[in-house]
């Protein structure tokens, strides 16, 4: 049985989450994930789509924001000089992000045959965490049939966490990390809206984790620099443009820092958010295209909401990873387990 921080009473701030509390709860995302577990090799490939169609011919807006630069990643510089995302985000590990982005390159290729030759080229998006102490990183397990699959595998609906995908050779504050995710619902002019964030957690210093009730849990690894990273992806389908969306990814970082992280210096802690609304259309003829904005009045909802959802979603990318024995028997204890002996 997997857990999420609720099963223990707690809360992280005070936005009601939506139906799933999932990243999903924004309608069209869809995630999918492809593990590999086999001795050594613990690893694998998560991907978020923004939706079901041809993300390069129908392209969502989207920006970065870089909390601390120790990572690896392909596809940043353009989506945030252009501000929008035009393939599949997948997550991996360090030395895997060139074999995801080649597997997001072909694939852009045969359903736009176009590109390269007769329009631009394709900028794939890719994201990694290190998961050396638990996987045999230098094996290169994950080829490109693994990023298709994970592609293949995403759809609506819940979302697995924990010890999945891309999370399964993680560790995140000394416990064994992995896949979170957790949503926000806001009203806005009568309708619901919903911000949905999904981590790949896999950072922050044995001790140092503050739960919602203060407590800090002990993996018992002290001495131990802050290192890893988090890969923080955060979905709307409120309509924000480039700029807004970097003001919201900014707040991620909030949400990590309520977790008693300090960004430290071998940490990647990157924050990609997209809205799914007025996407981009790569063959626009158009000299002038209206778009719709949240009006910046109401824009403390969203940074509420990515703070809230972004530390929610570590918390469940923990107390769904049961403990785990990896690359040559190395351990990491579960959070859950923490807590049911403390209850």
């Amino acid at each position: 049985m997997t857990h999420g921080i609720r099963d223990f009473g707690l809360a992280c701030g005070s936005l009601p989450a939506g139906a799933l509390n999932a990243i999903t709860d924004v309608a069209g995302v869809r995630v999918g994930h492809l593990t590999l577990r086999d001795g050594d090799i613990n690893t694998g490939v998560t991907a978020i789509l923004p939706h079901g169609g041809n993300l390069f011919r129908s392209k969502v807006r989207a920006a970065s924001e870089v909390i601390n630069g120790f990572g690896k990643t392909v596809g940043l510089v353009q989506l945030d000089e252009l501000g929008t995302l035009e393939t599949p985000l997948l997550l991996t590990n360090t030395l895997s992000v060139g074999t995801c982005a080649t597997a997001l390159i072909r694939q852009a290729i045969r359903q736009n045959p176009d590109i390269g030759r007769r329009t631009g080229t394709v900028n794939p998006l890719v994201a990694e965490c290190n998961d050396g102490p638990l996987n045999d990183i230098q094996a290169l397990a994950v080829g490109e049939e693994h990023a298709l699959a994970a592609i293949e595998a995403a759809g609506e609906g819940p979302v697995e966490q924990g010890s999945v995908g891309a999370g399964t050779g993680m560790t995140c504050f000394g416990f064994k990390g992995g896949i979170g995710t957790a949503s926000r619902r806001i009203r806005l002019d009568g309708r619901d809206h919903h911000l949905g964030t999904l981590v790949l957690s896999n950072f922050g210093r044995a001790g140092d984790l503050v739960l919602p009730d203060g407590r800090r849990p002990d993996p018992r690894r002290p001495g131990e620099a802050e290192s890893g990273s988090v890969i923080i992806v955060l979905a709307t389908d409120i309509p924000l443009e480039h700029r807004q969306l970097k003001r919201v990814a900014r707040r991620a970082g909030a949400g990590i820092a309520r977790l008693g992280a300090f960004w430290g210096h071998g940490s990647g802690d990157i924050a990609i958010a997209f809205s799914t609304v007025d996407p981009v259309d790569h063959d626009e003829k158009r000299g002038l295209v209206p778009i719709r904005v949240l009006s910046e009045s109401r824009i403390d909802l969203l940074f509420q909401a990515a703070a809230e959802a972004t530390q929610e979603a570590v918390l469940n990318s923990l107390l769904a990873s049961p403990a785990f024995e990896g690359r040559g028997g190395a351990r990491r204890p579960s959070l859950a387990d923490w807590l049911l002996a403390s209850a």
